[in-house]
């Protein structure tokens, strides 16, 4: 392994749990090596197919296929010379995930949950923030993404790591996360499920879909959640709703057309951590509890919603041309009251502390159509691609500070008063931008594959301050591309190479009124991809070294920053080298195994600030996920399945604080009775209520990590 990367302490761990997965049992190897010996005796050809669906393909925790509108290829995964990870349904489901922060934290690579529980989807991937990277059936969401995703109407959710510009366009350079969304079946079914669990946890589900013609290729799907919880901080809760019909038309054998749509309402008490001391730092008064609230009960709550409509059309020609495309219009909205906090006082009572009123508005309609067709030229075959992506996204931003009394942390008084003055900020923002990207696909040989995708980019960004009526526009365009060559080695075994470029638009200018450029990210990675017992077995393994520049840092001239306190010039530079591992499996001995392993060094490398050589924000060095089930058969367990995992998270701290947050461990389990027409399933989340933190915000709140948490869950099919 090379020396830049931190010694991989944790590789022993997750070594141990995967043997107690019983991965390490000889019965397995056995029975890969029955099916590799078949395997290695056809010939290392790779053909590629057309795939309506990957519902099936990804049945149990063993995806091997990324959906359509991540990758816009038919590649499977063991094929696709990049890295990318997919959460099936079923995997979601037995680790009964409420969120996508909880959902995609078993990922390598993927820091989640980190910034405290605001109402929103945080998490950074490969050490680069990249919240506002989210994808909804290959399409982006708002430019920030103030409205948390419910995870309970997706198929799958895919991560890709690393630059993603080439086929998403304005995305931060760590990569991306695209829901795909729950769709209409050829069969009718009809579920209804209810949970219950720790803090008044209360869950009704519903997901019904009826065929509406003989072949099934018309059929609608309505699927539906509402939940209700407290959380162990006292006062907060969150309240949940959300509806998501769909239809799928009929319009010939070549054609897949389905209408997409959902309306999504949080109703939340916000909530970040708990002062710095006291808690994680010595406080001269004493410890402080964790469930204390140092808001305001009375101040509040969050409310927020989301509507979306849009469709998703393939037609296959006859001449072997085949076109996408996907559109969505969207519509958000959001206002709420928090509390923050600021600095404790000197005797380390008083926690002073500001209000905000927050208002949020914005819609987004964003359009992306390709054409694809596979030619032999030059004696060789190549998959060629062309397409537009074309996306306007406005947003009304809306901030009122205002005054509140200090709280008293050993004994706290509410409902003090809070004087709000108008507004002091109110923005309008449009940002639109046009994406044209080429793609070549190339089968050099029966072993030799070559990847070649350029992408060229207009974007433009207006921004309207109505406080002053002054208005600034900044126009940029970028070329980003991507580079990868594959290599067949075996049938089980594809090693590859691979560089990649991003860009994003940064708003804003510096101390001369010069607009900033865009971000840049650039990345560098050798990888390879394992295939084993018939697709069942699926693994990756990668190394990077991953570039982020123009990053905006404070101007070092001290004549500006007496004119400007908030000058800045773009001369940052942060970087990411690490080493990721993944692994999941479904095995005939009745387990199923899925499992992630990253190391990785993400400092600031270049920064006025002081801040170079430090770590970023909320990525530790190392971390390990395994999650394992165990499905009893015959007998007088037949029926049951047990599940074990464990989510390992080393020191977190950040460039602009003086702590470190200590690593930690938990433990999750469940244990599941599947009857004729109903499931019924128990899962304890953090078993032995391990007290840990989750992250860092800033240098004076820390955020918590969630206690032991049981939910009981019954789904009847009927």
């Amino acid at each position: 392994m090379p020396s830049f990367l931190p010694a991989p302490r944790p590789i022993a761990f997750a070594a141990r749990l995967l043997c107690l997965t019983m991965l390490c049992q000889p019965a397995l190897a056995a029975d890969s090596a029955a099916l590799d010996a078949s395997a290695d005796a056809a010939p290392a050809t790779i053909q590629t197919v057309h795939v309506a669906s990957t519902r099936e393909e990804n049945a149990g925790f063993g995806a091997t296929r990324a959906s359509g509108t991540t990758t816009k290829s038919d590649l499977s995964l063991f094929e696709t010379a990049q890295s990318i990870s997919v959460l099936t349904r079923d995997l979601l489901d037995s680790r009964q995930v409420t969120t996508l922060n909880e959902a995609i934290q078993s990922s390598a690579g993927v820091s989640s949950g980190s910034w405290g529980k605001r109402g929103w989807d945080d998490f950074s991937i490969r050490g680069q923030r990249a919240s506002e990277s989210i994808y909804v059936d290959g399409l982006k969401l708002n430019q920030s993404n103030y409205v948390a995703q419910e995870v309970f109407g997706v198929e799958s959710i895919d991560i890709l790591k690393g630059p993603a510009s080439i086929n998403f366009g304005l995305v931060q350079p760590g990569g991306m996360v695209n829901m795909v969304s729950k769709r209409p079946r050829a069969e009718s079914f009809n579920q209804a499920g209810f949970a219950v669990g720790s803090y008044h946890y209360k869950q009704a589900t519903f997901d019904l879909g009826r065929p509406l013609n003989d072949s099934g290729k018309a059929a609608f799907r309505l699927n539906g959640l509402w939940s209700d919880t407290d959380d162990q901080t006292d006062q907060v809760w969150f309240k949940n709703q959300y509806l998501a019909p769909s239809l799928s038309l009929d319009l010939g054998a070549n054609t897949d057309f389905t209408i997409l749509s959902s309306y999504t309402r949080r109703e939340y008490l916000r909530t970040q951590g708990a002062p710095v001391k006291g808690t994680l730092l010595p406080n001269r008064n004493g410890p402080l509890k964790r469930e204390l609230f140092y808001g305001e009960p009375g101040f509040g709550p969050y409310d927020s919603s989301q509507k979306q409509i849009g469709y998703s059309l393939v037609h296959r020609f006859e001449n072997g041309w085949k076109v996408a495309q996907n559109f969505r219009w969207q519509t958000m909205s959001m206002d709420g009251r928090f509390v923050s906090l600021s600095g404790l006082s000197a005797n380390e009572l008083l926690q002073s502390r500001s209000a905000q009123l927050q208002d949020v508005d914005g819609n987004n309609r964003a359009l992306d159509t390709n054409a694809a067709r596979t030619l032999v030229f030059g004696g060789m075959e190549h998959n060629v691609m062309a397409g537009l992506d074309l996306n306007h996204d406005r947003v009304r931003y809306a901030n009122q500070v205002c005054r509140i009394a200090a709280l008293n942390v050993l004994n706290p008084v509410y409902n003090t008063a809070i004087t709000c003055p108008p507004a002091s900020r109110l923005t309008n923002t449009i940002v639109s931008s046009t994406g044209l990207y080429l793609r070549d696909q190339i089968k050099l040989n029966d072993n030799w594959r070559l990847n070649l995708a350029v992408r060229h980019d207009r974007a433009r960004n207006r921004e309207l301050n109505e406080l002053t009526g002054i208005t600034q526009r900044q126009d940029t365009s970028s070329n980003t591309g991507n580079v990868a060559l594959s290599y067949v080695l075996t049938p089980n075994i594809i090693p590859y190479v691979s560089y990649a470029t991003s860009f994003l638009p940064v708003s804003g200018s510096d101390f001369f009124g010069v607009q900033f450029k865009p971000e840049e990210g650039r990345q560098a990675e050798v990888g390879s991809k394992f295939q084993f017992a018939g697709g069942r077995i699926n693994g990756a393994m990668a190394i990077y070294d991953l570039t982020r520049t123009n990053v905006t840092t404070a101007d070092p001239d001290p004549a500006h920053i007496a004119i400007l306190s908030s000058a800045q010039v773009q001369t940052g530079e942060q970087r990411t080298r690490g080493f990721e591992a993944e692994i999941s499996a479904d095995l005939r001995n009745g387990w199923s195994v899925q499992s992630a392993l990253t190391v990785l060094d993400a400092r600031v490398t270049e920064d006025n600030g002081g801040t170079a050589g430090r770590r970023l924000l909320n990525t530790p060095r190392q971390s390990a996920n395994v999650w394992a089930n165990y499905r009893f058969r015959g007998g007088v367990m037949d029926g049951w399945t047990a599940g074990l995992g464990a989510r390992y998270e080393a020191s977190k701290t950040g460039p602009s604080v003086s702590y470190t947050v200590p690593g930690y461990t938990v433990l999750d389990t469940s244990l599941a009775y599947q009857g004729r027409g109903y499931r019924v399933s128990l899962n304890v989340k953090n078993l032995f209520d391990k007290a840990y933190y989750a992250g860092v915000l800033n240098a004076n709140v820390l955020p918590l990590g969630d206690p032991r948490v049981a939910v009981l869950k019954a789904v009847f099919d009927f």
